[in-house]
């Protein structure tokens, strides 16, 4: 089965990829990984998921919120590879920053949202190692930030 054919199958659609807002650009290839910058929790409906988990953003919530991450972060390597998401040998690794109260300790939780979405996208290759880390505040006041690091074949 394809992945895209496995997008269809679980229901989600890859929106547009969101711009970068600052100095930055959104993915960068070097020797076969790609270099995904964090991306934000922006729902189906183009809201945008800000919060604290442990004061006003449940655990569920986070987990969705680190899901539309995995999303976004989709979104970002298809246009890095034109479009073909098969080019994607294995996630290496992923970087969730949980934006959480100083007595939250769920941060591995909340970030597999975004674990088991990339195993139920790419199967075996969405094995990756993970850091889930709490951080006082995200940009935007976001709850969850996620970067990626992606192995891909060759065009």
């Amino acid at each position: 089965m394809t992945i895209e054919a496995r997008l269809s199958e679980l229901g989600i659609a890859i929106p547009a990829p969101a711009a970068p807002v600052a100095a930055y650009v959104p993915t960068v290839e070097v020797n076969g990984l790609l270099h995904i910058s964090g991306q934000l929790p922006f729902r189906e409906d183009g809201s945008f998921q800000k919060g604290h988990l442990g004061k006003d953003v449940s655990l569920e919530e986070g987990q969705e919120a680190a899901k539309r991450c995995a999303i976004m972060l989709i979104a970002q390597i298809k246009a890095a590879l034109g479009g073909d998401l098969e080019r994607v040998e294995r996630i290496v690794k992923l970087g969730a920053f949980i934006s959480s109260t100083s007595d939250f300790t769920d941060q591995p939780k909340v970030a597999n949202g975004a674990s088991e979405l990339m195993l139920a996208v790419f199967g075996d290759a969405g094995r990756h190692a993970r850091s889930a880390v709490g951080v006082p505040v995200l940009p935007l006041g976001a709850a969850v930030e996620i970067d990626a690091i992606v192995a891909v074949r060759p065009a």
